[in-house]
């Protein structure tokens, strides 16, 4: 990875998780500055990692070449104005931020010629096993589009969209995805329980069956429908589960959550990206 100054805007989960994905990556922690107003985050944060800390948002970017915006999404605006007089066009931007368009980035920023990547990365990046996807502008250049990736890359999976449109998607699917499998999860747990499991084994026997499904989709070649096909026999217990699913819509019911989920995070953005003073 290349050796660079980065400066993250906020210290919390997202952030730390970055920095500890970062470094365990071979980044150097020297080259890593952390602003948050919290002393108490900053203090947590360097127990952690030898990482440079300031409470002064224009003081931790002053010579950094890329500055990772880690703040809430209702906070980005007053914290991209903030930065606006003392950005230079060679820094790179990557928000972290959900929902945070591109174009009102850069007007907050002022810099029209700005290079700016989103990235929408979720949850399990806490444990680096995220998946993340990410959009540029048109003035982010080769090397910054690598450099982007490497970042994000450091907690999981990161790959480009085309369009920042298909954002909305990724959030729906990526973004909330980590909640529907803990409902599936759940119900699997609920399920086995009322079929006279006790609680931990059945809690137990849920969690291992969807990471040990997860780790063999990801390691095959093959497609998950064809995974299924093979662990379907005709006339099996699996087979008699699934026609249940079927006959419920589950198909259905995804396709309407995900819909709803896109549908909320256009809104969101639509919110989000209003200026105020």
């Amino acid at each position: 990875m290349k050796q660079c100054t980065l400066a993250f805007i906020g210290g919390g989960n997202m952030a730390r998780s970055l920095i500890g994905g970062l470094i365990t990556n071979g980044f150097a922690a020297d080259n890593i500055h952390v602003a948050d107003s919290s002393n108490e985050t900053l203090q947590t944060l360097t127990n952690l990692y030898p990482v440079r800390t300031f409470t002064d948002n224009t003081a931790a970017i002053a010579d950094a070449e890329v500055v990772i915006l880690a703040v809430k999404p209702q906070q980005l605006q007053a914290v991209t104005r903030q930065l606006s007089a003392n950005w230079s066009k060679d820094k790179l931007l990557i928000s972290i931020a959900a929902g945070i368009r591109l174009d009102d980035i850069s007007r907050w920023l002022g810099q029209e010629q700005a290079a700016i990547v989103r990235a929408m990365p979720n949850t399990p990046s806490l444990v680096q096993a995220g998946a993340t996807a990410l959009c540029a502008n048109d003035h982010v250049e080769t090397e910054q589009h690598e450099l982007a990736e490497s970042i994000l890359r450091a907690v999981g999976l990161a790959l480009w969209v085309k369009h920042e449109q298909q954002m909305d998607a990724v959030t729906a699917l990526s973004g909330s995805g980590p909640a529907y499998l803990f409902l599936v999860m759940e119900a699997m747990q609920t399920a086995g329980m009322e079929l006279g499991l006790p609680e931990e084994t059945a809690r137990l026997l849920a969690l291992e069956t969807a990471f040990g499904a997860s780790k063999m989709a990801l390691e095959s070649d093959e497609s998950a429908c064809v995974l299924r096909q093979r662990v379907t026999s005709p006339g099996g217990t699996t087979e008699r589960a699934l026609d249940e699913f079927e006959k419920g819509d589950l198909r259905g019911l995804f396709s309407k959550a995900l819909t709803a989920a896109a549908s909320r995070a256009d809104e969101l953005a639509t919110q989000l990206g209003q200026d105020h003073e």
